[in-house]
């Protein structure tokens, strides 16, 4: 496999000299900028004309990642030329948030075949259930086969996102490429470093991704309680405060989930993936260094021994949380995920509205607050 990455501004044309493709059907292009590009997307077209029958996807980002750099307004591009492991994309409009399921399952079916070995996917960051888009992939895709990604961003302005679709930034779909064949190799890492505290409590009332009700009490005002003074400042910092969820107490799988929103009149909360009736929610509050071990534990879990000679790309997908959060430090939880990773590793991601990864094997769940790594290499 032959890879390159490179970063540019996005307010201009980037200047791309490119040979031929010695083979379009087994080259993918993956590219993350600015939301703004929707209005402007000419550097996007003169990336993707250098590379013409390529695959290629990508999406808006909440600050983009290169190498261990985060860096904001530039387009950061990933190609990978494989030798014998063939790439296709598929695309799918969702309406309505409630549409999200069908949607899901529509491109896992255009997708799946026996050779399907691996999917990265990524969706529109606002008119997408993220809940629902798991859900919808998990029930078509089998569990051998490897699904990351995440959801697009917009920093902290929750306006407006994208995704790449034909070769042009759109809104409100969800896209995905399938890795096909038996030498291409996957492996993913997700990770938090959250620190868990107050009681457990039950989710008593709830309607998909709102939160009613803790222990048959207000959710709004159990969460105020919790924040004292710095309720004042919901939902920006409600960031520093997510929800972890389990189906039981018994339960070692957490799911973090991050509040989007809040409702006085209702006393609710929306998050970003769902709130199931009778599963248990804990409160988790930042801790710095957590976060950044977090970090480069999903690398080391990612990572794959005995691939230092191998041209490996690491996809680095961070929620826009965790760099709200972690403010000038956001640059140490990239260099301890790329420490973490075999020499000779590339990287570039991207801040988002949410990770998709599996927990830690088989089929893949929604997480908020985490980072999530996806290396792509070939074998010899």
């Amino acid at each position: 496999m032959k890879l390159s990455t490179f970063s540019y501004p996005a307010s201009h044309q980037p200047p791309i000299a490119s040979p031929p493709l010695k083979d379009p059907a087994r080259t993918l292009v993956i590219l993350f900028g600015p939301s703004h590009l929707l209005d402007a997307p000419d550097p996007i077209r003169t990336v993707l004309a250098a590379y013409t029958g390529a695959a290629a996807i990508g999406c808006s980002s909440s600050g983009e990642i290169f190498g261990t750099q985060v860096q904001d307004d530039t387009l950061v591009v990933a190609l990978l030329e494989f030798d014998s492991t063939t790439v296709r994309t598929a695309s799918a409009h969702v309406t309505d948030p409630g549409h999200t399921f069908e949607a899901a399952q529509a491109l896992a079916h255009h997708l799946i075949d026996p050779a399907l070995r691996g999917v990265l996917v990524l969706s529109d960051g606002l008119g997408v259930n993220g809940s629902e888009l798991i859900r919808g992939l998990n029930s078509v895709l089998p569990e051998e086969v490897v699904v990351t990604g995440g959801l697009a961003g917009d920093g902290d302005r929750f306006k407006r996102t994208w995704v790449i679709k034909d070769g042009l930034p759109v809104a409100g779909h969800v896209t995905a490429v399938g890795f096909y064949g038996p030498t291409v190799r996957l492996t993913h890492g997700s990770k938090g470093g959250w620190d868990l505290f107050g009681p457990e409590r039950l989710i008593t009332r709830s309607q998909g991704n709102v939160l009613y009700e803790l222990n048959q009490k207000p959710a709004l005002q159990l969460y105020k309680d919790y924040l004292g003074e710095l309720a004042s400042g919901l939902p920006g910092t409600a960031l520093h405060f997510p929800l972890a969820i389990r189906q039981t107490q018994r339960d070692a799988k957490r799911l973090v989930r991050t509040i989007l929103a809040v409702d006085e009149s209702a006393q609710s909360l929306t998050f970003a993936g769902d709130m199931p009736e009778g599963a248990y929610a804990q409160f988790m509050r930042a801790n710095f260094d957590r976060l950044i071990q977090g970090a480069s534990d999903a690398a080391t879990v990612a990572a794959t021994p005995g691939t230092d000679s191998t041209p490996t790309l690491s996809i680095a997908i961070s929620c826009v949380g965790r760099r709200l959060v972690l403010g000038e430090r956001t640059e140490e939880e990239v260099e301890a995920a790329f420490d973490v990773l075999p020499k000779g590793t590339a990287q570039i991601g991207f801040y988002s509205y949410g990770e998709i990864s599996p927990y830690s094997t088989g089929h893949c769940d929604l997480h908020n607050q985490t980072m999530t790594l996806t290396t792509i290499s070939e074998a010899a």
